[in-house]
């Protein structure tokens, strides 16, 4: 069987405890988080978790049918499947002596990222697209010397009309 990596959309309940019963299933059933984000959802007091795994479909169907046991998930939707949008975001704490700065500057118009800090010494770059796109920036970056990088992990939804 094929191991690929599926994006799943989770709708719940916003109650205390959602994340860690939805996380604590994955944990005890030995499947691996990727990545993990919890936002407000287009109806009020539902919440909205994407989340990145990796398996064979038989994988996403045991993830599907143990995540539906969990009493406040209303809905999932292995969303990987369809034509997709997702974006990350990344902050990156470079070193930057004044010198160099031009070059590293001429990296983030690239890749159409933006300066959101200067200090004496560093820049604090933020950059939005999908998972390649910021692993190519990091990797560019990295020559530089990369003190802090956060990202916050994936979030999508379908292209188009909405099932």
């Amino acid at each position: 069987m094929k191991t690929m990596k599926h994006t799943i959309s989770i709708l719940v309940n916003d109650q205390p405890g959602v994340l860690q019963r939805v996380s604590g299933l994955f944990g005890r059933r030995a499947f691996n988080i990727e990545s993990i984000t919890v936002g407000s959802s287009e109806e009020a007091g539902l919440s909205r978790m994407i989340i990145v795994t990796t398996g064979d479909n038989h994988t996403l169907e045991q993830i599907t049918k143990q995540l539906y046991k969990v009493v406040d998930v209303i809905k999932v939707n292995d969303i990987s499947s369809n034509p997709m949008v997702a974006r990350e975001l990344a902050l990156i704490q470079i070193n930057a002596e004044p010198t160099i700065r031009p070059e590293i500057l001429g990296i983030v118009d690239t890749f159409r990222a933006s300066v959101v800090d200067i200090g004496p010494s560093t820049l604090i770059v933020q950059v939005v697209g999908d998972s390649e796109k910021i692993d190519a920036m990091v990797e560019l970056l990295k020559p530089y010397g990369i003190r802090e990088l956060t990202r916050t992990g994936a979030t999508a939804m379908i292209r188009g009309i909405a099932k």
